[in-house]
């Protein structure tokens, strides 16, 4: 096969990875807007030639990993140039203006809208790691609006790279994630800020930070490029996540205030069940 990835970061280069295990013949060609990413690409192996959209008519599968701004403004190019047998996959973190953006698309058939929710909190060629997407849900959204051979290529690459495949609504899809996803950034990032001003004048509490605290300020890494776009696409359901979670937080501070530690106890023990509803997901791999 002959691919194109476009941006060759953790999700692109992770994809590449994988093909080359998968494909050994496969060409693969990196388009990025920063020739320092591509030329780390190809010193790591990720990608066979530096490219430009001027390649994407050859190929029969175009993987676009970009921030959500830059997917809303360069998939309808992506579109222009792709050949009429070309499957594109978009791996946006948000799916409901992304669609919009393409929906009039003469070739709006030959694009698959999907949303592979794997990843770690670091960035960058150097952070691609094989077997990122093993066990993880890819959302395909609007499926029906792809034609159904490009459907089949891109399944069977789903398949192959061992993803559990669900179907959505851009709507709904934006909606959930806010919860599952955006939501959780937000938190990490907040946790992060609170430490650090703390911190400015008790460095106990970095002395003292456990794996409890490392793990919940993980996302606090991730890169503000990627996920500034995603809350300013999502606000409308980032902001209805923030508002159940501040009262949840107000809640429990007012039970703490109450010296209501019954309750303190009932609202842990009552959440502890997410034990069974996560049961099952599988953690990323270092």
């Amino acid at each position: 096969m002959n691919i194109a990835i476009i941006g060759v970061g953790l999700i692109g280069g992770s994809f590449a990875k994988d093909i080359k295990l998968l494909h050994p013949d496969s060409n693969i060609i990196g388009i990025d807007a920063s020739e320092e990413n591509l030329d780390k690409a190809l010193d790591l192996g990720l990608i066979d030639q530096k490219g430009s959209y001027d390649a994407l008519a050859d190929t029969e599968m175009v993987f676009v990993s970009i921030p959500v701004d830059a997917l809303v403004k360069e998939l309808p190019k992506i579109l222009d140039v792709v050949g009429d047998d070309t499957v594109v996959i978009d791996a946006g973190s948000t799916k409901k203006l992304i669609c919009e953006a393409i929906a009039d698309h003469p070739k709006r058939r030959n694009l698959i809208a999907c949303h592979p929710i794997a990843g770690t909190e670091f960035s960058g060629p150097s952070a691609a790691i094989s077997g990122l997407y093993e066990g993880k849900t890819n959302i395909i959204c609007e499926v029906e609006k792809t034609a159904f051979k490009l459907q089949e290529r891109a399944l069977e690459i789903f398949q192959q790279l061992k993803m559990r495949i669900r179907y959505m609504n851009p709507e709904a899809h934006d909606k959930h994630i806010a919860y599952v996803s955006h939501l959780s950034h937000i938190s990490s990032f907040m946790l992060g800020k609170t430490v650090i001003e703390k911190e400015k004048n008790e460095r106990d509490i970095f002395d003292m930070a456990g794996s409890g605290f490392e793990s919940t300020v993980r996302l606090a890494k991730s890169s503000p490029d990627m996920w500034t776009p995603i809350f300013e696409q999502n606000k409308e359901n980032v902001i209805e996540t923030l508002e159940e979670y501040i009262q949840n937080l107000e809640t429990f501070k007012q039970l703490l205030v109450d010296n209501d530690f019954e309750n303190v106890y009932n609202e842990m023990s009552n959440t502890n069940r997410i034990k069974q509803i996560l049961k099952g997901i599988p953690l990323t791999k270092k």
